[in-house]
């Protein structure tokens, strides 16, 4: 289950693990336009760890989940100006 809410600055989308158990703790996934963090809780320490990606960061995870294993880079087509 997910949810999305449109904030002022952000995008705002809540993870809830719904599978078998043991459930994970939500993830809070905040799209800004500069970058995205994701937050979850841990339960061990009792604080919230956050990852900030960048929006190239994002664009490769996203090609990353359609491709075979290997490296690879996305790169921009060259663009000339009139």
């Amino acid at each position: 289950m997910f949810s999305i809410e449109h904030e002022f600055d952000a995008t705002v989308i809540t993870l809830v693990d719904e599978g078998p158990k043991p459930l994970q703790e939500d993830i809070v996934i905040n799209s800004f336009a500069e970058c995205v963090t994701l937050e979850q809780l841990d339960p061990r320490s009792d604080k919230i760890q956050k990852i900030t990606l960048s929006p190239e960061q994002i664009r490769d995870l996203a090609a990353a989940l359609d491709l075979p294993e290997g490296v690879y880079q996305i790169r921009e087509s060259d663009r000339q100006d009139s």
